[in-house]
C-alpha cells in the first residue's frame, strides 16, 4: 500500500491545529497533502490562530521526490509537475489567511518543509532539527516568491548562503538568522500555548498588523525590482531548471542514493 499520508485537523478553542501525519516518509508533501492542507485553511476563515506541525521526528522532509521523480514531465520545453502548483496555492493560502500561522517544526525541515515553515508568521523549533534548502544538490530552483520571503526573512546574506551552498543550519543558528522565533524542548505544546496567546488579543488587531505587514513586505518586494518583468524572468529561469537534464540527474541520484554529475545543462 503506498503511503500518501494525510493532513490531521483539529480546532480547539479558535486554534487550528494541521498535523502533516506521513511519519514514515518524514512528512514528505505530495500534491495531494497540499492541496488538502490549503482546503482546511481556506475553509476555516475564522480560527483565531492555526498551528502547522509534523507528525514522528520530522517537521516536513520537503518534497515527494521519489513520487515527483514520476511526476516530472516536459512540455514545449517547459518543466511542470502536479506538485508546484499546490504547493505554492498552499503557501499563498498560509500567507493570505487573516489569522497568525505558527510553524511548530518538531524535527527537521528541509526544502518545500523550509519554504512552508518561512511561509508561516512564526516559527518555533525543537533542538536537533536541522533546517535547509538542498535545492542546489537537486538541480531544483524555488519560485520567485519563495526566494523573497526567505530573503526578506533573514537578509541577502543569509539567504544566499542558504540558497547557493544548499547547506542545513541548527536550531541555534536558525534563531541567531532570525529564521525561527524560538527554540523550545517540545515545539508542538510551545506553539499551542502561543496561539492560545494570541487568540486572547484583539482579533481586528491582529488580523490588522498581519495584513498591514503583507502589504508593506509585498512594496518591499517592488522597491528591491521584483515587478512582473523580473518575476517573468525568474519563472523562465525556474522552468528551464524544471526542464534540464540536470535535474532528471539531481532526482535519479537522489533515488540511487549516490552523488550527482551536474553539467549545467
Amino acid at each position: 500500500m503506498v503511503d500518501d499520508g494525510t493532513i490531521r485537523w483539529e480546532v480547539r478553542d479558535g486554534i487550528g491545529i494541521a498535523v502533516i501525519d506521513r511519519p514514515a516518509r518524514r512528512n514528505a508533501l505530495n500534491a495531494e497533502l497540499a492541496g488538502e492542507l490549503r482546503g482546511r485553511l481556506v475553509g476555516a476563515r475564522d480560527l483565531r490562530a492555526v498551528v502547522v506541525t509534523g507528525e514522528g521526528k520530522a517537521f516536513c522532509a520537503g518534497a515527494d521526490l521519489a513520487r515527483r521523480f514520476d511526476d516530472v514531465a516536459t512540455v514545449d520545453g517547459q518543466g511542470t509537475d502536479s506538485f508546484r502548483p499546490a504547493f505554492e496555492q498552499l503557501l499563498d493560502a498560509i500567507v493570505d489567511h487573516p489569522a497568525p500561522v505558527i510553524a511548530a517544526v518538531n524535527g527537521h525541515a528541509l526544502g518545500a518543509g523550509l519554504q512552508l515553515a518561512v511561509a508561516c508568521d512564526l516559527r518555533v523549533v525543537q533542538p536537533g532539527a536541522q533546517l535547509g534548502i538542498p535545492a542546489s544538490k537537486l538541480g531544483v530552483m524555488l519560485s520567485v516568491a519563495n526566494i523573497a520571503r526567505l530573503a526578506l526573512l533573514v537578509g541577502q546574506g543569509p539567504a544566499r548562503d542558504l540558497l547557493l551552498t544548499g547547506r542545513s543550519v541548527d536550531a541555534g543558528e536558525a534563531l541567531s538568522l532570525g529564521l525561527v522565533h524560538r527554540v523550545v524542548d517540545e515545539a508542538r505544546a510551545a506553539a499551542i500555548d502561543w496561539a492560545t496567546e494570541l487568540a486572547r488579543l484583539a482579533p481586528l488587531s491582529v488580523t490588522g498588523h498581519k495584513r498591514a505587514l503583507n502589504l508593506i513586505a509585498a512594496k518591499q518586494m517592488l522597491v528591491a525590482g521584483v515587478d512582473d518583468e523580473a518575476r517573468a524572468e525568474v519563472a523562465a529561469i525556474e522552468a528551464g531548471a524544471f526542464a534540464s537534464a540536470d535535474l532528471q540527474e539531481g532526482l535519479a541520484a537522489f533515488a540511487e542514493k549516490r552523488a550527482p554529475r551536474f553539467e549545467g545543462r
